[in-house]
């Protein structure tokens, strides 16, 4: 049994970095958390301007009891900590046509809706939300919070993860339940939530579909920048030293063990493990320790999510019909995300997910105005785009569009803005080629197959977080932090 004293070094405080650090906290370990930034919460990073708060990232909360827990491993509510609330619409969907569709956890409301898009697809939606109940069973309820770090550990669900068509995409697997264009873009979006291509990335991802469905979607109030800051009071409470505004320059490694970290004010500190909450390529590439061949293949072939486009901006003008979260698509679909994926070019036909905090929460934004940002999926920095020069452009289509689609008269209406690109993602956030939810989530790509939770190269270097296992997504990065709790 390991001594409870030892010292752990949790780099990077996203939910994934936080969860860590709670949880070993929670086992005696003596933990410290440094964070480059002067602020907690890595994509979940707060910006406030004039009287509007802007989160930075995650806004859909979806399996709430896993920030729960964290609390409770110290005998203490989440409610006098946070107040997490229930959305009634989920998400609201546009087409370039008009045709809107309110998805929700609202069974007969759905069904009647898909009835008027095509009334053969309602049977096919049923059968297909029963299918995802299945591959939730085993992907997310037996899978999520376990370490694949064996080759065993992976052939041994082989066969449950092929009955359940793992080999097929997102994409593939709705369309063979409904028929509909439009509907098979509903339900195929998700893998979109991870930084996935709904084309290519496994049909186990279609489990999201059925997580929504278990525990609905909420929202924070005050925004997801709450949670992080109900968090972190939990972490002083409970004695975990926070650094801030330090970032780790260096490993000091010997015989595959780091030994100590080195921080950017020069200071050393002595460590038995590290738990890393950073871009595992990037850690990899700034690790000074020799890679068996094997592993170095896995590197090179890996491939990383599509990069963001983010514009934050507050309105002197209320848009009371707007939805908490509204996605609207472009014309083209798996020719658009082709171009984003595979050919690493803008293209003008977007599609968007727009996020109006207002509309659940009028503390975000001063009396009379509205929040919003909204999110474009774009090529990553493999690209070579320069952001310096396309980000005022990709700014004013977003602009056009949505003044054209959704908010009548916004040119003359923002008062407050501004945009993050890949660049900010490369190098503020860390993650390589500026990717918005580190590498992409296929199959080859998934569970043994990702950067594994307990380094392949170092022996006491752990991962939690976008890029290991189970990947993207706060349900993800909150279970890659309860795989620590089986193997450290």
């Amino acid at each position: 049994m390991e001594s409870k004293s030892k010292k752990i070094i949790v780099i990077g405080s996203g939910f994934g970095g936080i969860a860590a650090a709670l949880r070993l906290r929670a086992k005696k370990y003596e933990v410290t958390l440094i964070e480059k930034h002067q602020d907690l919460g890595g994509r979940a990073r707060v910006f406030k301007k004039n009287g509007f708060t802007f989160d930075g990232g995650p806004t859909v909360i979806t399996a709430p009891y896993l920030i729960n827990e964290l609390f409770e491993l110290f005998n203490k509510k989440s409610k006098d900590y946070i107040n997490i609330v229930p959305l009634k619409t989920w998400y609201r969907f546009i087409f370039e046509d008009g045709t809107k569709f309110d998805y929700s956890g609202n069974e007969d409301l759905m069904k009647d809706q898909i009835k008027k898009i095509n009334k053969e697809d309602s049977k096919g939606y049923e059968n297909l939300v029963n299918f995802t109940k299945k591959i939730f069973n085993k992907g997310y309820i037996e899978l999520s919070d376990i370490s694949f770090d064996k080759p065993f550990s992976m052939i041994k669900h082989l066969p449950a993860l092929l009955s359940l068509k793992s080999y097929k995409s997102v994409y593939s697997l709705v369309s063979s339940y409904v028929k509909n264009e439009k509907l098979r873009r509903i339900l195929s979006m998700h893998p979109l939530l991870v930084g996935g291509n709904p084309f290519t990335t496994t049909s186990i991802y279609g489990l999201i579909l059925y997580l929504e469905k278990k525990w609905g979607i909420h929202y924070s109030m005050g925004g997801t920048g709450q949670i992080i800051k109900g968090l972190e009071r939990l972490m002083i409470e409970e004695n975990i030293k926070i650094i801030k505004g330090k970032e780790v320059s260096s490993f000091i490694i010997n015989n595959k063990r780091i030994q100590k970290i080195k921080l950017s004010d020069g200071n050393e500190i002595y460590t038995d493990n590290v738990v890393c909450n950073a871009d595992p390529p990037l850690i990899y590439d700034n690790l000074k320790i020799n890679s068996n061949l094997l592993f170095s293949l896995k590197r090179k072939r890996m491939e990383y999510s599509m990069g963001l486009f983010v514009y934050y901006f507050g309105t002197k003008k209320t848009y009371k019909d707007i939805e908490h979260h509204t996605i609207k698509f472009g014309n083209k679909y798996k020719e658009h995300l082709e171009d984003i994926f595979k050919k690493k070019k803008l293209n003008k036909d977007i599609s968007y997910y727009l996020h109006r905090a207002t509309a659940t929460d009028k503390s975000m934004a001063p009396k009379y105005h509205e929040c919003f940002y909204v999110l474009v999926p774009v090529p990553n920095n493999l690209s070579g785009i320069n952001w310096s020069v396309e980000g005022e452009k990709m700014k004013d289509l977003i602009i056009n569009k949505m003044e054209n689609d959704l908010l009548p008269e916004l040119k003359k209406n923002i008062i407050e803005d501004f945009y993050l690109t890949p660049d900010y993602f490369e190098k503020e956030l860390n993650t390589k080629y500026g990717s918005g939810f580190s590498i992409q989530p296929k199959f080859s790509q998934s569970a043994y197959f990702r950067f594994h939770n307990k380094s392949e190269i170092c022996d006491n270097l752990y991962f939690v977080g976008a890029g290991t296992h189970p990947g993207a997504g706060i349900p993800g990065v909150l279970s890659s932090a309860k795989v620590l709790d089986k193997i450290l």
